[in-house]
């Protein structure tokens, strides 16, 4: 055996690294046969551990001027520790309905008083309506979502103070 053969990579043992990579889930493995090393690594990507939330943009925000960077020593706001208190998040994935049938009113307002047990909206999952009743009594004070938007587990809905 040459110098030379001493020192090429074999594809198989290259692949068969990656394999074990992904059986075991690890993110890196070396392999040092006499003077040739053989390192596989790869990155794990980040899973949400937390579920999807969706942010409404106000209409024209998009249309406003920038606002100037802040300078690196300028405090920074902190960011929303959680939902605004009497969230209504959604307890599945699905598509929202604000009306039993299209062309009906819608089943709430903002301002309305409504009653715990109440129908808020529907949210459609696998071909099944689930209506989604309000948690408690109280007054509507934003709807978060439109009439036919597909919604996350876990996405707020609406908001009763």
């Amino acid at each position: 055996m040459s110098e030379q053969d001493d020192h090429s990579v074999d594809p198989a043992l290259v692949r068969e690294l990656a394999t074990i990579l992904n059986d075991t889930d690890l993110t890196e493995i070396e392999v040092e046969r006499g003077s040739l090393r053989v390192r596989v690594s790869r990155q794990k990507e980040m899973m949400a551990a937390y579920p999807q939330m969706a942010y409404q943009v106000p209409q024209g925000a998009m249309q406003q001027a920038p606002a100037a960077a802040p300078s690196p020593l300028a405090p920074i706001a902190a960011a929303p520790t959680g939902p605004e208190p009497g969230t209504v998040p959604s307890p599945m994935v699905g598509t929202v309905y604000m009306a039993a049938a299209p062309g009906a009113k819608n089943f709430i307002e903002v301002g309305q008083d409504v009653s715990e047990g109440e129908t808020l909206l529907i949210v459609e999952a696998m071909k099944t309506m689930n209506q989604i009743p309000a948690p408690r009594s109280g007054k509507i004070t934003k709807i978060l979502v439109e009439n036919a938007q597909p919604v996350e587990y876990g996405e707020p809905l609406v908001v009763i103070s």
